[in-house]
Formats: structure tokens, sequence, C-alpha cells
């Protein structure tokens, strides 16, 4: 109890203009917190819309989609969000498939999780056919990964295969 008897002695006792100056430092790391963390929201504001766009529309986090991203690389992982940042919904629908055939070809490509994300692209209504447009801006985008083509046409022939007619009802492409 008197070590910190006399350390408030101590502090009390030091020149009002050290306590200023020691306080005035404490300010400007703390501004320099504040403006670090608001320019780092300001600059990933873009990237993290877009993000959250597709991953609120698939009904699942942005985890996967942000780990999609990082697995691209710099550069195709900026461009799939810019490609993602457009407004209109083709775009969406592109990605979204870019998403499926990366979980299918590169994550896990069962049975269950391919049920499991042609229901979760149905209730988000972007379920359609991956045609050989989205196969090849899958095959762009997916490049650093090293996707083998002929597993993304197998794949595509496999899950278009979800959209067979059936009793009369035929998909439009």
């Amino acid at each position: 109890m008197n070590a910190l008897y006399s350390t408030a002695l101590i502090d009390s006792t030091l020149p009002i203009s050290y306590r200023v100056s020691h306080f005035m430092i404490w300010i400007m790391l703390a501004t320099l917190c504040v403006v670090f963390i608001v320019g780092f929201r300001v600059l990933t504001s873009d990237s993290r819309r877009a993000i959250r766009r597709l991953s609120e529309r698939l009904g699942i986090d942005v985890v996967p989609v942000e780990s999609m991203i990082d697995q691209m690389g710099k550069a195709q992982g900026d461009a799939f969000l810019q490609y993602l940042h457009r407004p209109d919904e083709s775009h969406l629908q592109n990605a979204a498939q870019v998403m499926l055939i990366w979980q299918m070809v590169i994550v896990d490509g069962s049975d269950q999780n391919l049920q499991q994300w042609h229901r979760r692209l149905q209730k988000a209504r972007l379920a359609a056919p991956v045609t050989d447009t989205q196969a090849r801006l899958a095959l762009g985008f997916l490049r650093e990964m090293e996707p083998d083509k002929s597993e993304i046409q197998a794949f595509q022939m496999r899950y278009n295969g979800y959209f067979q007619p059936q009793d009369g009802v035929h998909w439009l492409h």
C-alpha cells in the first residue's frame, strides 16, 4: 500500500508541462489509430460491399467468398471484385457460378456438397446451368489455383444434369 501511495506522490510532484506533454502523446497516438481505422474502412468499403452482396444473396458467411478471393491471388482477386461490383444481375449470376465451380472443383466435389450448393442457388434464385462462358470465366479467375479444365467440364456436365427437362419443362440457357 505504501508503494502505491508513494507512486501517486511522485506523479503529482512531476512538473505540469511533463504531464501535459505525456497526455498529448497519448492523444496523438489515439488520433493516429482512429485515422488508420477510418482510412482502412474507407479504402476497403467497395470490396467489402461487393463481397457482402454475393454472400448475402447466397445466404452464406463472407468467409468462403473472402477465402476464394484470397486463393485467386492479388490480380485475379481484384479483377473478381471489380466484376462483382458491377450492379447488374448477370454479373452476380456469373460470380455465383464461379463460386460454385470453386467450391466443387477446388474445395469439395462431393454429391452432398453439390446438392447443398444447388439448393442454396435455387433459394437465391441464381440456379441455372453452368454455361461454357461461365466455365471459361471461372478458369480465368481461378487460374492461380491451376484448376484442371477437364475437371471443370466434367463438373459442368454433372451440375447441368440437374437442369434436364422434366415433365415437359425445359430450362432456357
